[in-house]
């Protein structure tokens, strides 16, 4: 009889149980960091295939689609067990994963995926919450259980044949070489592409969208457009990525889809700063996720909460719950921890912990907009260590705009029209989040919370923070936003906490290093602001009302 295993190959493929004293996800009512998620483990047969059986060749040159598929498909036949990418240079177009089959990569190996996007079919598919015809996935896999990619090697989805890339993230010597070696230029000659069908796709709104009237011959005119993610893995259950390092890929990196069950431990998701789209981890209407040990390197968000963009979202109705990620680090990327903006199905039930982030724009992103909808709710973060961040430290922002988080040198962003709108089934609900433990070395802005006025923010706590930025507090169409043990270092505190429109903001044990204003209010929708345990004498005046705002509604006590 053929063992099962969960470790193969030297490869740790144990999945840590997530729940403590025995309670499983069903007795368990309430979450919280001492009762987490339980997240099902895999496992393979010793079976060991490797893909010189089927002929593949590791010479840079030879496609090896075909063996590396029929290898996966045959051992799924079987029963399972292991598919074996030994060392060397593989040439290949897309996989498709299937059930009962791990995918391990020998040290030194490298699954690099043609640039030849013939080789790459359209295909129904999803791209930011939407149904669209894509290019099929390098790596794929629709509703397959147990499955696996683990070992040591690199996994390379040839990005550069696919993206645009904008001028003003290249220097001057990078545009000029990528300009001379082909593709074509927007009409301001500030955005290049790598080909005519991937330029005209650009000037199509929704192009991608699924309609009746857009036909085969429509799809393939703009065929090079419709990137596709390194990998999406739709309807899957039990799924472990362990080991390997996922670059350059065409659009978003890592991309499971209505997925259950799934460990992401100890991998590299590695994109050039300037990829387009080019996120690291986007969790989308996922249930019972663990992410650990891993690094994150991209051009857009690091790691990132989705569950369907607007009605499409909407109807889905399936929010990515039940989530924990701790131990891991997200260098340049737009968001260190992202949830939204396509987050129409909800997200509840997140844990992240013991995490640093080192130059992303913005540290703890939270986003969305109207006409999304959807409810977020019960996220935790703590022990959230942040260096160097050139936006925001922790950002709330209900007016997302679908533009990079810090504004290019000379770039000109006017604030959004504050009105008061009907509160419909588009309207996006953001409440309790639990943040503690927060030491930020170096941020524009300390903490940012922008609600809309008929649909606050609501129930934030945020206790033990330690940062350091060009500016403080700033609160806005908020309500239930309460403070505690913050020491504050800010370059320009005039003032060091802005409250716009706040209801039921608390204020405590406020440390700060010298301030030219304490607070300023402004608005007419002002209640119950309080600040206790803080020292205004460093201040040079404690307070500053306007635009409707009336002295009466904040409190400072001693």
């Amino acid at each position: 009889m053929k063992k099962i295993v969960s470790a193969i190959l030297a490869v740790p493929l144990f999945v840590l149980s997530l729940s403590v004293n025995g309670q499983s996800t069903s007795a368990a009512k309430e979450y919280s960091f001492d009762n987490l998620p339980v997240v099902a483990a895999t496992t393979f047969k010793t079976d060991t295939v490797s893909i010189l059986q089927y002929g593949a060749k590791n010479d840079g040159l030879t496609l090896n689609t075909k063996s590396i598929n029929q290898a996966i498909t045959d051992c799924s036949k079987r029963g399972g067990g292991v598919v074996v990418i030994p060392e060397g240079l593989w040439l290949t177009g897309p996989i498709e994963l299937k059930s009962n089959v791990n995918l391990h990569l020998k040290k030194n190996s490298l699954l690099q995926f043609t640039k030849d996007l013939n080789q790459y079919p359209l295909v129904e598919g999803n791209w930011e919450g939407t149904p669209q015809m894509r290019n099929q996935s390098p790596i794929w896999a629709l509703r397959q259980e147990n499955i696996a990619i683990t070992g040591y090697g690199i996994i390379d989805g040839a990005g550069e044949a696919w993206r645009m890339v904008k001028k003003d993230k290249l220097t001057e010597s990078q545009w000029k070489k990528l300009v001379a070696s082909g593709g074509v230029l927007s009409e301001n000659n500030k955005i290049w592409y790598p080909s005519e069908k991937s330029f005209k796709g650009s000037t199509i709104k929704n192009a991608g969208v699924l309609s009746k009237e857009k036909d085969a011959a429509y799809y393939a005119g703009i065929k090079d457009f419709l990137r596709p993610n390194l990998m999406v893995l739709t309807s899957c259950k039990r799924v472990l990525l362990e080991g390997v390092t996922f670059q350059n890929s065409p659009a978003w990196n890592l991309h499971p889809l209505m997925t259950e069950d799934l460990t992401l431990r100890n991998v590299y998701v590695k994109n050039p700063w300037y990829a387009q789209n080019g996120d690291g981890l986007d969790l989308e209407s996922c249930k019972n996720v663990l992410v650990e040990g891993s690094t994150f390197d991209v051009g857009d968000d690091g790691i990132c909460i989705k569950s369907g963009r607007d009605a499409a979202g909407r109807e889905r109705g399936m929010p990515t719950e039940n989530v924990v990620i701790r131990n891991s680090t997200v260098y340049h990327a737009h968001g260190g921890f992202v949830i939204g903006s396509e987050m129409s199905g909800g997200a509840r039930n997140i844990f992240i912990s013991d995490c640093t982030f080192i130059g992303t724009d913005i540290g703890l992103r939270f986003k969305t907009t109207r006409g999304r909808g959807g409810i977020v709710e019960n996220i935790h973060a703590r022990n959230i260590n942040m260096k160097d961040i050139p936006g925001e430290a922790i950002l709330f922002d209900m007016y997302y705009a679908a533009v990079d988080p810090v504004p290019l040198t000379g770039e000109k962003r006017e604030a959004p029209k504050v009105e008061l709108l009907p509160v419909t089934e588009e309207t996006p609900v953001f409440r309790k989040f639990y943040i503690s433990n927060v030491v930020c070395d170096g941020a524009e802005k300390a903490v940012f919370v922008r609600g809309l006025p008929e649909m606050n923010i609501s129930d934030i706590y945020l206790d033990n923070l330690t940062i350091k930025s060009n500016e403080g507090i700033d609160i806005q169409e908020a309500k239930n936003i309460q403070i505690t043990n913050a020491h504050l270092d800010i370059k320009k505190a005039s003032p060091l906490i802005y409250i716009q429109n706040g209801k039921s903001i608390g204020l405590k044990n406020i440390q700060y290093t010298n301030a030219d204003l304490l607070v300023r209010i402004n608005g007419n929708e002002n209640a119950d602001i309080k600040i206790t345990g803080t020292d205004t004498s460093k201040a040079k005046a404690k307070s500053e009302f306007g635009h409707g705002a009336e002295a009466r509604v904040l409190q400072i006590k001693k």
